[in-house]
């Protein structure tokens, strides 16, 4: 395992950081596997305006979850969210990053 790997492993596992939550593919069982939430808001430029907005993005481990796809579900704590647009892979190919909007 790389230095990278059992870094990206440590910080999962970190009660503060990872927490468990529910991946159901698209026609596909329910798994229970690890991810870290992250909700920033964004602002967007559009002309002369700036346009805020809050975001839900979630990372998930490519060793749990080899390929997320647009429309997987994806559950926290019974909230249930949907991954919109196509998930990001870290320059490790280590974590997904993927985009979600409530189901």
């Amino acid at each position: 395992m790389s230095v990278f790997a059992a870094a990206v492993e440590a910080l999962f596992a970190d009660p503060h950081l990872g927490r468990n939550v529910v991946y159901t593919a698209e026609g596909g069982a329910p798994v229970l596997v690890r991810a870290i939430l992250r909700r920033p808001d964004e602002v967007t430029g559009l002309g002369e305006a700036r346009l805020w907005s809050e975001t839900t993005r979630l990372d998930l481990r490519v060793a749990e979850v080899p390929t997320p796809r647009p429309g997987d579900r994806i559950e926290i704590d019974g909230e249930a969210f949907l991954i919109q647009g196509e998930p990001v892979r870290d320059r490790e190919r280590l974590v997904w990053t993927v985009d979600l909007r409530p189901a």
